[in-house]
């Protein structure tokens, strides 16, 4: 029987669940990571960041048991339980979808057997010392059955399907009757079910819309379980984890907080790093400007001693911040389409039940149109009608003047998986074009190398969106339809698309359930939901808001008794009010700051210099990072005395001043 730890065990914070030193992994010679060192403990939940390839799933593979580090140790403590989260599935016939995700709970109906036999121990038992022993099993494995609420498994059971959208009628149908996505869903209810002392999550938002997202981000929140997620939307890295794991050229670096504290952390060390550099450079070039000029003089002796010095200031490792860069992409120039690019009046579409009706929308030159809802809403659908793809029901749908159509579509099956990537991506019919034009846009897009000459079957996931995404660019539409572009994409590939949709010069209207890529690139939203089509002026953020506001005037109007309608009299528009006059400044508030004598000020400024220095130099020490509190409050500090230094700065100017 595999050990078990005791609840209070599992949840000690000082416990380490995993601990890795040396750990390195290389596949034909060439090395994903080497030397990785860290520690799980119980209920951390920590983000792993890095761009494609760069070993992030390798390493939960590790971690999971299904594959070997080459060398290094990796000890994870007996008796506790890891999963990780699969996105190849298999069903048999019989399998329904409650019968698949009741299984994650094998282990805690072990539990309840396991009870069953210490109840019948202490039952049995006559000896004092065996009933003794019989009773404290009896009370350990009821201690852990209630700790992971296992007296509650049919509420626990509906609460996370029902969470992952699905419907109780469909609890008894057959796995394998569902879509890929909906499986991948059960995958993931099962792994939750199965509440392991450390998950593993890889891209646990895939398939899910924005209200099965938000579900699941307060769901994990409450878990007192370890968790290892990776994952592209950044919103959601900044609801769930709590630090944040960068892989990169093969090295770990930890940094405190969700995925805006990381973000905001890295860009600061690098400009520490930078300056600590740039220092470096500074004291050896004086150095060398020294022992040039004294070199044969009078003050050779003294040149000799800054010889040795500027040895030792070359053998000194200096420190920088390796960035990530992602691919250039840009979409090209594209011809100059009509001012009103799509026009719909009254457009209505249904198939089992209405989608969407009688929307009127027009969508001018040069906007991003986002479009969001929930998963079988018929985002697509719309998307399609509006492009003449698909055919209304009802109404009219028109496009503008030398409107020019590319399609992404989110399954990527515009490249055909036989065919190579060079050809997949040359533009059709096109003789202009040659090999190293489609060379040079692949690479544009981040695809270079024999990588090209490879069938689009063979290529990872972010490597198909990638082609994808390049192919649309070589169209030369001025009207860029997406449907989902960030799937597959890394945190960088997803900055780098933002940039090139806000810079495209066209039209863009794209499908999206990443709320982060919708607040940088959209202008309006289109919100499909039962049944209908509603217009939002703004990004993700401002649906948000009118969201709340909507609910706002829905408990407003539930708390209030119903009175009669008062008759409306209409209102003149209101005119701004007239700008109101500044009063004027007394003698006193002129007085920017209290008096103080210049020289004072300046022995404050000296002592506050040199202690920025020593932080900026901590800063720039790989050894602080290690220790993430200890980083951040040395941030902090050096934060402080910055804008305390400006101060004493303009104070010196105003005294000063004040004397002349």
């Amino acid at each position: 029987m595999t050990a078990r730890a005791t609840p209070q065990e599992s949840y000690n914070a000082s416990m380490i669940l995993i601990q890795a030193n040396g750990l390195g992994r290389q596949y034909s010679g060439d090395p994903i990571f080497s030397d990785l060192a860290f520690e799980v403990r119980p209920g951390e939940r920590i983000g792993l960041v890095g761009p494609n390839g760069a070993g992030k799933t390798t390493l939960m593979r590790i971690l999971a048991g299904g594959d070997q580090p080459d060398y290094g140790h990796i000890n994870i403590r007996p008796g506790i339980r890891v999963s990780l989260l699969r996105q190849e599935h298999s069903f048999t016939p019989e399998e329904t979808l409650l019968g698949v995700v009741k299984s994650g709970l094998a282990s805690l109906l072990d539990l309840h057997r396991e009870l069953e036999e210490a109840a019948a121990e202490m039952a049995e038992a006559v000896d004092e010392a065996d009933v003794a022993r019989a009773h404290k099993r009896y009370d350990d494995l009821n201690d852990q059955l209630a700790h992971q609420d296992a007296y509650s498994i049919d509420h626990r059971v509906e609460e996370v399907l029902m969470g992952l959208g699905f419907k109780e009628e469909e609890f008894d149908r057959p796995a394998i009757t569902f879509s890929g996505g909906q499986q991948s869903r059960m995958m993931l209810a099962k792994l939750l079910l199965e509440s392991p002392d450390l998950m593993l999550l890889d891209e646990p938002s895939n398939h899910l819309d924005i209200a099965t997202t938000e579900w699941l981000e307060s769901y994990l929140s409450r878990q007192p379980v370890a968790m290892l997620v990776v994952s592209h939307d950044r919103y959601f890295l900044d609801k769930v984890v709590q630090t944040i794991w960068e892989l990169h050229q093969g090295r770990l670096t930890q940094y405190p907080g969700n995925y805006s504290q990381y973000w905001r952390l890295r860009a600061e060390k690098a400009k520490v790093l930078d300056r600590q550099a740039e220092r470096h450079e500074e004291k050896t070039a004086q150095l060398e400007a020294y022992i040039r000029k004294y070199g044969a003089g009078q003050r050779a002796k003294q040149a000799h001693d800054r010889e040795r010095k500027l040895e030792r200031l070359e053998r000194e490792k200096v420190e920088t911040i390796r960035d990530i860069v992602g691919p250039v992409m840009r979409f090209d120039e594209v011809d100059r389409s009509g001012d009103i690019v799509v026009e719909a009046r009254e457009l209505s579409k249904a198939f089992e039940y209405p989608l969407f009706e009688a929307l009127n929308l027009s969508v001018e030159r040069g906007q991003c149109v986002g479009v969001i809802g929930p998963n079988g809403a018929g985002k697509t659908t719309l998307i399609r009608t509006l492009i003449g793809h698909e055919k209304p029901d009802a109404g009219v749908v028109r496009l503008g003047h030398k409107v020019k159509v590319g399609y992404h579509d989110q399954g990527l099956r515009s490249l055909s998986p036989e065919t190579t990537v060079v050809r997949a991506v040359w533009p059709e019919d096109d003789v202009e074009w040659t090999q190293g034009d489609v060379r040079d846009l692949l690479a544009r897009f981040g695809l270079s190398g024999d990588i090209v000459f490879q069938t689009v079957g063979q290529l990872s996931g972010g490597e198909k969106a990638k082609a994808a995404l390049a192919r649309l660019c070589a169209t030369a539409a001025n009207l860029l339809v997406m449907d989902e572009p960030t799937n597959h994409l890394d945190l960088w590939s997803c900055a780098s698309l933002e940039r090139s949709i806000n810079e495209f010069e066209g039209t863009t209207l794209v499908v999206s359930h990443d709320r982060y890529f919708l607040n940088q690139v959209a202008d309006r939203l289109i919100v499909v939901s039962d049944g209908k089509a509603r217009i939002i002026e703004g990004d993700y953020d401002a649906y948000l808001h009118f969201a709340q506001l909507e609910k706002d005037r829905a408990k407003a109007a539930v708390a209030k008794p119903r009175r009669a309608p008062e008759p409306r009299v209409p209102e003149p528009a209101a005119s701004p009010p007239p700008p109101r006059p500044t009063p004027p400044k007394s003698a006193k508030s002129n007085k920017k700051f209290a008096y103080r004598k210049p020289a004072d000020i300046e022995r404050e400024i000296a002592q506050i210099e040199p202690e920025i220095r020593e932080l900026e130099d901590l800063l720039g020490q790989p050894a602080t990072w290690r220790e993430p509190l200890k980083a951040v409050r040395s941030q902090d500090r050096h934060r402080d005395l910055k804008l305390k230094l400006e101060k004493l700065y303009e104070h010196w100017e105003y005294a000063t001043e004040a004397e002349w």
